[in-house]
């Protein structure tokens, strides 16, 4: 990562690099900067600091530091220093963090006060956290300020620092925890190669050019602009809560910048889209937008693709933490054409798998899997486990040696097929399309359904935002449930018409037809990082709570 940005400072050296937003005390607007040579020699300054206070090469340091100037500098320094940046959502709860934590079992800590003063009051990693750092003021807690250790990092970096620009390297480069939505969070090791292979993938997938202007509302996305050349301009919103995110505040900083490039979770994207539904608001200088977290609904994708220009898409790229990209498809070909097929309950299309990637959907199984054979592989059409062999796949997750069995099958010559915990299909023309989390299948006496293919079913009644199955333990079987949760406007409405009318909708399809209860909740809970991806499991425990 860190070679990528020297290039690019080599390469257009005045250009800005990032553009952070900041309100004075009268409320106005205004943007601090850094260029790509000013980001550089920060990296520089911050890596020579941080050698000399003991954060070197594969010390494994956590970053506690929001989306701003200094997050860029810090992370890109660590790469360059050769650490090994920790990195974990801040809103997966107090007690999964301290979990995250222990597990990696960092060296290093770099955080705002806040970030601090919670280590320091519930203990975490208290035992290996040896190098505090502290962006802002230094209260009680020890250790250095991100000010004295830039005034540390006087001088020239020596060859020792970083790595060389276009070696390939198998060494870790960072550890990033899942968000947990199907379990625990698990830390995903990356390591140079696969940032490396990651890069290449998006700049020949989306065309990408250095000199774009992108609107990151993910922060670990946006550590990708850099290295492609683009310049990040960092919204106002909560990066913690991307589905309250001001759509007045995104469509003027995408407006005043002349934003090319936007990526966006599917929550954001569908506030932004009824927005601009709502007030005929275009957005002419956008060239694709991109979403990922969670499949994007139909109707999401039709609201924001209406406001893009002519050859302007918006692209939903599957993959996971362990593995992106996976696949990929535009809003021309879903809209066009799959969206009929997912509305009759075939699963959502994610597209052609990405170039140099082998997909093999497999057999389902909850248990490891010892070695690679083609007969686990199942024929086109039939609904099995999503498996993937790539450069940009991750080989294992850090002190989870139970966790890296279940998700990795070895295969002949030393590589591995990983396990993407998804349930599909591939269709004659080898697109692969989703069918839920293999956790998520409901199991009964009668067979298995999945997810997606049912839920969109019910998804096209125009009173419902989303719906999900679950299944309740009842008299020795499992009770289909569909919870739903209404649109906003349609929560007034009589809910024994509504359920009448969607068990109507499920009757007519084989696959949907045993389901026959049907219980309203006011608001999914979702995961914290794109406020997408429906928590089923709490959904299945309000729903036998409603059951009695």
């Amino acid at each position: 990562m860190s070679a990528h940005l020297a290039a690019m400072a080599a390469r257009q050296p005045d250009a800005p690099a990032v553009l952070a937003p900041h309100r004075d005390r009268a409320g106005q607007l205004h943007y601090d900067q850094l260029t790509f040579r000013e980001l550089n020699a920060d990296c520089d300054r911050l890596a020579r600091g941080f050698e000399r206070i003991g954060i070197r090469r594969g010390v494994r340091t956590a970053l506690m530091v929001p989306p701003s100037l200094d997050f860029f500098a810090l992370t890109f320094a660590l790469f360059k220093v050769g650490a090994v940046p920790v990195l974990i959502d801040p809103g997966i709860g107090l007690k999964n963090f301290g979990k995250c934590l222990a597990e990696a079992e960092p060296t290093g800590f770099i955080g705002i006060p806040k970030a601090h003063a919670a280590r320091v009051v519930f203990g975490w990693s208290r035992r290996t956290i040896s190098i505090p750092v502290t962006v802002g003021t230094k209260w009680f807690w020890g250790g250095h300020t991100l000010d004295a250790v830039r005034r540390a990092g006087a001088g020239e970096l020596t060859d020792q620092v970083g790595f060389k620009s276009g070696a390939p390297n198998t060494e870790t480069a960072a550890i990033l925890f899942t968000s947990g939505s199907t379990g625990v969070p698990k830390g995903v090791l990356y390591t140079h190669e696969v940032f490396a292979a990651q890069i290449e993938q998006l700049r020949q997938l989306y065309g990408i050019q250095p000199g774009e202007i992108d609107l990151p509302t993910f922060p670990l996305f946006a550590l990708f602009g850099p290295a492609l050349g683009m310049t990040e301009v960092l919204p106002e919103m909560d990066f913690t809560r991307p589905a309250q995110a001001d759509p007045v505040k995104l469509v003027a900083a995408i407006e005043r910048f002349r934003v090319t490039n936007m990526f966006g979770s599917p929550a954001l994207i569908n506030r932004l889209g009824r927005h601009g539904e709502a007030l005929g608001v275009k957005l002419p200088t956008l060239r694709r937008a991109i979403s990922a977290g969670a499949p994007v609904p139909a109707k999401t994708l039709a609201r924001f693709a209406a406001m893009l220009p002519p050859g302007a898409q918006v692209f939903t790229p599957y993959g996971a933490t362990e593995c992106l990209p996976v696949a990929n498809i535009g809003s021309d070909e879903i809209l066009g054409e799959t969206r009929a097929q997912t509305e009759l309950g075939k699963g959502v299309c994610v597209g052609q798998p990405v170039a140099g990637l082998t997909a093999k959907i497999i057999r389902i199984t909850d248990e490891p899997i010892a070695a690679w054979s083609d007969d686990l592989e199942l024929p086109p059409g039939e609904i099995g486990e999503i498996t993937v062999q790539a450069p940009q796949a991750s080989r294992a997750y850090f002190n989870r040696e139970q966790s890296t069995a279940l998700a990795k099958i070895p295969a002949p010559g030393g590589g591995f097929f990983h396990r993407m915990g998804d349930l599909g299909y591939r269709d004659a023309r080898g697109r692969l399309w989703f069918c839920g989390r293999k956790s998520h299948r409901v199991i009964t006496r009668a067979g298995t359904l999945f997810t997606i293919p049912c839920e969109a079913i019910f998804n096209t009644h125009p009173a419902v935002f989303r719906t999900a199955l679950v299944g309740v333990p009842r008299g020795g079987d499992t009770e289909l449930v569909l919870c739903v949760e209404l649109e906003a406007g349609a929560r007034g409405q009589a809910e024994a018409k509504l359920r009448t009318e969607l068990l109507a909708l499920g009757a007519k399809f084989p696959h949907t037809h045993a389901i026959r209860t049907v219980l309203f909740h006011p608001a999914f809970p979702v995961d914290i990082r794109h406020n997408a991806k429906i928590f089923r499991e709490k959904l299945a425990v309000w729903a036998q709570k409603q059951l009695g």
